[in-house]
């Protein structure tokens, strides 16, 4: 099969290569001697891949620490089972599916991907699978920042910084859908895609006074740094900053810090992919690449809006 492969971890994406790779072995996948349990195969159909997946650790090494590359990145994936392994529920073969594959196994930027069944969930027929993989990692970041670690509640307000980029917007979309205001933050380019996804004002971060904002219930943080620093200054008494950018740089005077990784959640996805069927939800796509093309589309010699996608089948 074809896959993009990483082995130098200071390349960068620059360090990508198209290489041929075996398929996974489905027959011994299916068998007790071969499986890992809950396994299943996916032919994948489109792909994505988070910017700084790169940096991560999970990305070179396995959970004992051992050196995995050549490593396959991207996380991110849309496609249909074509193999289960002893143990796999909840699927089955020629089903259209979605989700997030482990931090520590090979990814998705590859004809085929081995993913554990529980990290998946059905995609409906109506859903494409390009729009499918735009929203496995982005949905579910916004999702679970926002109401599992915010516990967001309508009327609050809340501070989506980066709300023009593909977790922004998406976290944007959410928070208004739930009753909130929404403030978001960028550049000023990216103002009128911040208010076009929901945002009910937009703080332009190079020329708007950012302390000017206050009263925040809720921060979702994409940014870190200075940026984070200076928003717990607005959180009221009570409120919470959540970030995904590592453990927080500073946190409210009487309010919660929290980081988070993303996790894979099927009933989640389930409620991502109805909103997006009834057009609650809009996918934030910015380019959409063959895999013969990826590694391209991942050093662009331009700033790409939105999210990059992996079309691996037509």
């Amino acid at each position: 099969m074809k896959a993009i492969v990483v082995t130098n971890r200071s390349a960068g994406t620059a360090g990508m290569k198209l290489v041929e790779r075996p398929d996974p072995d489905a027959a011994r996948l299916a068998s007790l001697e071969g499986a890992n349990y809950g396994d299943v195969v996916v032919e994948v159909h489109a792909s994505g891949f988070t910017g700084n997946e790169l940096e991560w650790p999970s990305t070179w090494i396995d959970r004992l620490g051992r050196d995995r590359t050549p490593s396959i990145p991207g996380h991110e994936v849309a496609g249909v089972v074509t193999a289960l392994s002893y143990g796999a529920t909840g699927l089955s073969v020629g089903q259209r599916v979605f989700g997030l594959t482990d931090w520590t196994r090979d990814g998705t930027l590859a004809e085929y991907a081995v993913v554990e069944a529980r990290n998946l969930a059905p995609l409906p027929g109506d859903v494409d699978f390009t729009v499918g993989a735009g929203v496995a990692m982005t949905g579910l970041t916004a999702w679970q920042g926002l109401f599992e670690h915010g516990h967001l509640q309508a009327g609050q307000n809340v501070l989506v910084h980066g709300a023009s980029g593909a977790v922004g917007s998406m976290a944007t979309q959410f928070a208004r859908e739930a009753g909130a205001h929404v403030i978001g933050t960028g550049r000023a380019t990216g103002r009128q895609t911040a208010l076009d996804f929901g945002a009910h004002e937009f703080v332009d971060l190079d020329s708007d006074t950012l302390e000017d904002v206050g009263g925040i219930d809720l921060v979702f943080d994409v940014l870190g740094g200075d940026i984070q620093r200076r928003s717990t200054g607005l959180i009221r008494a009570g409120g919470t900053l959540v970030t995904v950018t590592g453990p927080p740089e500073a946190r409210p005077a009487d309010g919660l810090a929290i980081d988070f990784v993303v996790v894979s959640d099927r009933s989640q996805l389930n409620e991502i992919t109805q909103r997006v069927r009834d057009g609650r939800v809009r996918t934030n796509i910015g380019t959409v690449a063959a895999l013969d093309d990826a590694v391209a589309a991942f050093n662009p010699t331009e700033r790409v809006r939105g999210k990059t996608i992996i079309r691996v089948r037509p």
